[in-house]
């Protein structure tokens, strides 16, 4: 892979990581607020309307700081294997990664192939 695309892969990849340690801020005050508010109300699931709505931001708000926290791991590593020089390599089969494919999902581990 060109110099050049390994740099602007990296610029994309830190990018990512900004926006995705952002996000995981976000979603976690949020996580800490709906806790909160839980908490300080006598919510009833079973028989109070509010419950379920409660219940369910509360898991929603989970299931997206999960995801996040997955994607941000694999930013991470994707920059540490730019740094070792294994970028590019799917896990996989070893073959090389398309460029098309690292510029669409820059994180991506695996050839197309094995992706699917």
């Amino acid at each position: 892979m060109a110099r050049t695309d390994l740099a602007e892969l990296r610029g994309l990849l830190e990018a990512d990581r900004k926006r995705t340690r952002d996000l995981i801020a976000a979603l976690s005050g949020n996580f800490s607020s709906i806790v909160e508010a839980a908490r300080l109300t006598a919510t009833d699931d079973e028989h109070d309307p509010e419950g379920a709505t409660i219940a369910f931001e509360r898991s929603q708000t989970s299931a997206l700081l999960s995801a996040a926290t997955t994607h941000q791991a694999d930013v991470d590593l994707a920059l540490e294997r730019i740094a070792n020089g294994t970028y590019g390599e799917c896990e996989q089969c070893a073959k090389s990664i398309s460029p098309e494919r690292l510029l669409a999902r820059p994180a991506a581990r695996t050839c197309i192939t094995c992706a699917s």
